[in-house]
């Protein structure tokens, strides 16, 4: 698989960052949770779609109670023009660099996704992270090893200090994610995000590059949650 920059999509970049998109197109390593199977993040793809689309309309009942209103409905949310829409507007942030999108694969099959949005550099330099893991790889760790994936991603290859996530408090298995990854309680947010059909509360959580000597990677390595 390769970008048009002439690099493999599957294989992490080295050396300097692009000077106007840092960290995209571009691959993360790969990790092993501890099933066996290998996790990695790497650009979101054209051919995705099929699965991005099957996925999440297998996983409505998981996905639409956690994730931002789609004002169309679920189903004209996912059909295969709406996934022409979200692939043009993901790949136009990205080349504006205020977005990373990244595919989520076990083995090397799409999973779900990770994305880094609202990326600032300058003073703040800081983004939000969000992710998705299909149902049939959920418990395994994939959601884990995935946010941590994008959280090394964010700071070694984005070149930004802080990340910030929310999650909701009827939502605590991703709170646990974020939790795992070394991220903090900062503070709760009311009526934050509109979910579903109404305004939702969510807890705030960051991490900052300082906050510790090691990459969120190898603190799950070390705690046993991948291999």
């Amino acid at each position: 698989m390769w970008n048009f920059f002439g690099r493999r999509f599957d294989t992490p970049a080295t050396g300097p960052t692009d000077t106007y998109h840092p960290g995209w197109p571009e691959a993360t390593p790969a990790v092993r949770i501890p099933g066996g199977e290998l996790v990695q993040l790497r650009p979101v793809l054209s051919r995705d779609g099929e699965d991005w689309r099957q996925m999440r309309v297998l996983d409505e009942c998981y996905l639409r109670p956690v994730e931002p209103t789609a004002p169309t409905g679920w189903e004209a949310a996912h059909t295969r023009a709406a996934w022409h829409n979200h692939l043009s507007f993901l790949r136009s942030s990205a080349r504006e660099g205020s977005i990373v999108p990244l595919a989520i694969t076990v083995g090397g099959d799409f999973a779900g996704q990770v994305t880094l949005g609202n990326i600032q550099h300058g003073a703040i330099r800081e983004c939000w992270i969000g992710y998705w893991v299909f149902s049939a790889f959920q418990g395994a760790g994939v959601a884990t090893a995935a946010c941590a994936l994008g959280v090394d991603h964010a700071f070694d290859r984005v070149g930004l200090h802080r990340v910030t996530a929310t999650y909701m408090p009827g939502n605590p298995a991703s709170g646990a994610v974020l939790h795992h990854c070394g991220f903090r309680d900062e503070g709760y947010l009311r009526r934050n995000l509109h979910i579903d059909g109404e305004w939702h509360d969510h807890h705030l959580v960051a991490i900052n590059i300082d906050d510790y000597d090691s990459t969120a990677a190898a603190r799950l390595r070390a705690a046993g949650r991948i291999l």
